[in-house]
């Protein structure tokens, strides 16, 4: 009776609140254009004479400037004294903008993209780990894995239609705002778009398929394996849109397929997969896991503030443990994805490179570094408090001191900025632009050693994370052929990472004084090697954790401090073979990252037991923390779809149509910080209601949790010497 009133005056607030919104949104539209545009005191005039200084000339623009005027192909030649042609000459030329009821139309069609693409990132990246959770509890017979993953796919149900709501919305604004943009689209990838609505049908039928069919599927290993089935297969379809819509947004980036002067299609297989494609696939297919990842810890965060009884938080505790172990393992790989974007930009159009890094843009990646800083932060806080609820945890507290100032150090030095803002008498005390000691920590060889500390850092809180309730290990000569096999198979795939590319790198392109920098690299390449193989044979002799500690310090001392030193000499003497140091960075900590894990998750699989873990004993401080993360990875996501975007400049598609709206300016930084912000609280806004909407026909049953979680009493003795 108390949970009906509950609804009941829930229901009636928000109501009001969707009535009051709607109330308020004639205003807001009203005032948006003065609030939106008070950093653009008068537009820059567009010249078609002369290009902009910095900006890239496209191939055609040789032969023919973009603004140069064009013969339509239905407007009469001059001299002709025809009726018909004079009827022919009042005829409108073709429409290029319109405005979306007296808004910048830049502005309706940035809100609405972004808006999709946060829920399609959702949808695109829950399957991914829903359908893992429910192999896993099918595999190891437990319910409460297969109960969870239910949870995850009916939280997925209830966003889908947003997502095609708001897909459908993006698409009559881009169609009614830039005609002429989208017919050069649709000329370019009109196959394509037939093939996107097929797989849309197809996302949609396994979708709900999957999801109202978990009940009947049940009873037989028959059963549940078709119901896994069509979750692999929702996960196809996701991706294959995904990778789809990839194609035409990196094409406005890095056109190829088609000819610059005329727009003609001349390879559709070479404007989709444009060299942007790839990268673009690889980053969003990580980043939208780590996105939907931190999105459920934070609904598990406020379920269980919510929550009435142990039973619930406890269900809710490991809900939102699980979420945070998504999003930290897809965080940890994301700036390796990241970097590699960055570099195909950079090879692409050079132009573009160096304004993303070292022109307007370049401050936006200030504000990057303060959001994945907060990211990594805020992952390493909760599984440290995490750590509380585990017997025998105590052990590993030790740790976290050092931990915090790793991190904290390592984020001072990403944060500090090459170029200061300095005024003139500034510059003439200092004598030049650049700071004589914090130069050196704000160029890039800094930022790619403090980058790989603190991956290697949040790995290890993991690592003493999952080992905190287990006590004396097994001798490895009793974990069978698993574990052999394990060790041996992680050993190959590192050994093939590192030897191939060393190899490879001898093989480079270069003049004879810069290849002889490349020397080092392969060195270092075949150090980490001999490291990696050596931290499986201690393993096999039952001294795996002298063979982890061994592979942490080397990697530490590669990756970190030498690569952050000879990274200088790089910079000044060879530059061209920066490129070839960042590759070998990346590869040498995946490796030390992969063959840590694999020997960590084998010395410990038969280790004993010190004691349960706590579930729903978290102090309320760690669901804040959750909430935490969760927007801030959806401030990133939006701060980085508008550099994407940005990049481009006043070029709808880059080097072949040019934008000659009012609106075709980059934005100063405040005002991106107006949008995006209200794109925050747009989607922070809309998922609430959804997801609230979702549990309305949920029926809670008295007990129905409790045997599915161990409730002790927690170790508050954690809390109050580590809060």
């Amino acid at each position: 009776m108390n949970n009906l009133k509950i609804v009941q005056q829930f229901t009636k607030r928000s109501v009001f609140l969707v009535l009051l919104l709607f109330l308020t949104l004639p205003s807001f539209l009203s005032v948006t254009p003065q609030i939106f545009a008070a950093d653009v005191a008068e537009e820059p005039a567009k010249s078609s004479e002369s290009s902009a200084p910095g900006v890239e000339l496209p191939q055609f623009e040789t032969a023919q400037p973009p603004g140069s005027p064009s013969l339509a192909e239905s407007q009469p030649a001059a001299g002709e004294g025809t009726a018909t042609a004079a009827v022919e000459e009042e005829e409108l030329p073709p429409v290029q903008y319109r405005t979306f009821f007296g808004l910048d139309s830049r502005v309706v069609v940035w809100i609405v993209s972004e808006l999709h693409l946060m829920f399609a990132a959702f949808v695109l990246g829950v399957p991914i780990f829903a359908v893992i959770v429910e192999i896993v509890g099918f595999k190891g017979g437990d319910i409460k894995y297969d109960k969870m993953a239910k949870e995850f796919t009916k939280l997925l149900s209830a966003a889908f239609a947003t997502t095609a709501s708001l897909g459908g919305l993006l698409g009559f604004c881009l169609f009614g705002l830039y005609p002429e943009f989208m017919g050069h689209m649709t000329n370019v990838f009109s196959s394509t778009m037939y093939v996107y609505a097929l797989m849309f049908f197809g996302e949609a039928f396994t979708l709900y398929g999957y999801y109202y069919s978990w009940d009947i599927l049940k009873g037989t290993a028959a059963k549940k394996w078709f119901h896994i089935f069509l979750g692999v297969l929702l996960n196809l379809f996701g991706t294959g849109l995904m990778f789809l819509t990839n194609s035409w947004a990196t094409y406005m980036m890095s056109p190829a397929g088609i000819v610059p002067a005329t727009g003609k299609l001349v390879s559709l297989y070479h404007a989709f997969y444009n060299p942007l494609w790839m990268p673009v696939n690889i980053h969003r297919l990580i980043a939208n896991v780590c996105f939907g990842g931190f999105v459920v810890g934070a609904y598990a965060a406020v379920k269980f503030l919510g929550a009435k009884s142990d039973e619930e938080r406890a269900h809710y505790d490991w809900m939102g443990y699980v979420g945070n172990f998504i999003g930290v393992g897809a965080l940890i790989p994301l700036p390796f994805a990241g970097y590699w974007l960055g570099r195909e930009v950079y090879s692409s159009s050079p132009v573009m490179g160096n304004i993303m890094m070292g022109g307007a843009f370049s401050w936006t990646f200030i504000i990057q570094a303060i959001l994945i800083g907060m990211l990594f932060i805020g992952a390493n806080y909760y599984l440290w408090l995490g750590m509380g609820r585990i017997k025998g945890s105590e052990r590993y507290t030790k740790f976290f001191k050092y931990l915090i100032f790793i991190i904290f150090m390592c984020f001072a030095v990403w944060l500090t900025p090459h170029n200061l803002p300095l005024s003139g008498e500034e510059r003439a005390m200092i004598g030049e632009q650049y700071h004589p000691f914090s130069k050196y920590f704000g160029v890039m060889a800094a930022k790619n050693a403090v980058v790989n500390l603190i991956i290697l850092a949040t790995f290890f809180s993991f690592l003493i994370y999952r080992r905190s309730n287990k006590g004396e290990i097994c001798p490895f000569s009793e974990q069978g052929k698993a574990g052999k096999i394990g060790i041996f198979s992680g050993l190959i795939f590192c050994l093939l990472m590192l030897v191939s590319y060393a190899i490879s790198l001898n093989f480079v392109e270069l003049e004879e004084n810069i290849k002889a920098f490349v020397k080092p690299l392969i060195l270092s390449l075949y150090i980490q090697s001999f490291t990696v193989g050596l931290a499986a044979f201690l393993t096999f002799k039952n001294r795996g954790k002298l063979g982890q500690a061994l592979l942490f310090a080397v990697t530490a001392s590669i990756a970190v401090l030498y690569f952050w030193y000879y990274g200088f000499q790089v910079m000044q003497k060879a530059n061209l073979v920066l490129r070839y140091l960042s590759v070998t960075q990346v590869s040498i900590v995946m490796s030390c990252l992969i063959m840590n894990a694999t020997i960590d998750i084998f010395m410990f699989r038969k280790a004993k037991l010190v004691g349960g873990i706590v579930w729903g004993k978290m102090p309320i401080r760690s669901q804040y923390a959750l909430i935490l993360l969760c927007v801030v990875i959806v401030i990133l996501m939006g701060l980085m779809g508008f550099i994407r975007s940005g990049l481009r400049m006043d070029w709808h598609i880059y080097g072949v149509l040019q934008d000659t709206s009012q609106w075709a300016y980059t934005p100063a930084l405040s005002y991106m910080g107006r949008i995006v912000g209200l794109i925050v609280v747009l989607f922070l806004g809309l998922v609430a209601f959804v997801f609230w909407l979702a549990n309305l026909g949920d029926k809670k049953e008295k007990g129905a949790l409790t045997e599915e979680f161990e409730l002790t009493e927690p170790h508050p003795e954690h809390y109050k010497k580590y809060s």
